[in-house]
């Protein structure tokens, strides 16, 4: 165990018994197997206490899609929050431009979200957010290089907290696979709505 593991290991024994039992959750939670996920450092100034994963959407070797996933825990409480949990998170995938360019993607996006929860029944409060499209294209000696296009999803929300004030995180960790699968273009893989619409696989995937 390296320095920085062991400062984590100390931090999590005298966090407080809900925090410690959310990030339990979230660290023994099954994942369909596409998803990668391995924790990282937590940002070390938004709350009291932190948690943090990243997560890629692979496919015979290639990122599809990949995101950051934060728990963020404040015994006190927070008024922004509406609670003593947030949950912060990033998702980006690259799109065909054709895609990229659809008026209604955003609200499409943002609508994921929601209903990742929805669909399997999660109480969330105070969500807000943004999502973003950027657009590459090559000149001169990188004229050759095909146009890229990149969606970007910046959410938060507040999960709401059950017995002995600890959320149901693993809910909430796989409602957020379930956007990033969304996101990389995988047809549904649990429970939800099998109707949803994917976005289609980009055009050749980073590979890893």
């Amino acid at each position: 165990m390296d320095e920085a593991q062991e400062g984590e290991a100390k931090a999590m024994e005298t966090a407080p018994l809900p925090f410690r039992a959310a990030v339990e959750a979230l660290r023994t939670t099954r994942l369909r197997p596409e998803i990668e996920i391995e924790p990282v450092r937590p940002p070390q100034r938004l709350a009291p206490h932190a948690y943090a994963l990243e997560a890629a959407v692979v496919q015979d070797g290639e990122d599809l899609a990949d995101g950051r996933l934060v728990l963020l825990h404040d015994p006190a409480g927070h008024g922004a929050w509406q609670g003593a949990f947030r949950l912060v998170t990033l998702v980006r995938a690259e799109l065909e431009p054709e895609m990229a360019a659809d008026p209604l993607l955003p609200d499409v996006c943002w609508s994921w979200l929601t209903g990742a929860f929805q669909s399997r029944g999660l109480p969330y409060g105070e969500p807000s957010g943004t999502v973003t499209r950027a657009s590459s294209h090559y000149f001169g000696g990188l004229a050759a290089r095909p146009a890229v296009s990149q969606i970007e999803i910046r959410a938060s929300w507040t999960p709401r907290e059950g017995l002995g004030g600890v959320p149901d995180t693993a809910s909430h960790l796989a409602s957020w696979c379930d956007l990033l699968s969304q996101v990389a273009g995988l047809p549904p893989g649990g429970p939800g709505d099998t109707s949803v619409v994917t976005l289609p696989q980009r055009r050749g995937p980073r590979p890893r």
